[in-house]
């Protein structure tokens, strides 16, 4: 399998994601950018890009009314 390059910021942002997703949390932004020291606007850009490379994916609130924010899943590698 081929290794997608990734920038330092945008390493962060994906093991950021993941080590969210393996505590059973919910990678909300704010959580994401808290996990990764970041500011939410600083997290614009990397998930965008890791987005575009198929590494992350967005996913709204499937509940009505409850809507915190899309949530930022880690693809997993088949």
């Amino acid at each position: 399998m081929e290794q997608v390059p990734l920038t330092d910021l945008e390493e962060r942002v994906y093991i950021a994601v993941t080590a969210l997703e393996a505590r059973g949390q919910v990678p909300y932004p704010a959580v994401i950018a808290q996990e990764a020291g970041l500011t939410e606007e600083q997290l614009v850009a990397p998930l965008h890009n890791l987005g575009e490379k198929n590494l992350v994916h967005r996913e709204d609130s499937p509940m009505a009314g409850l809507d915190f924010g899309p949530r930022w899943c880690a693809r997993q590698p088949a």
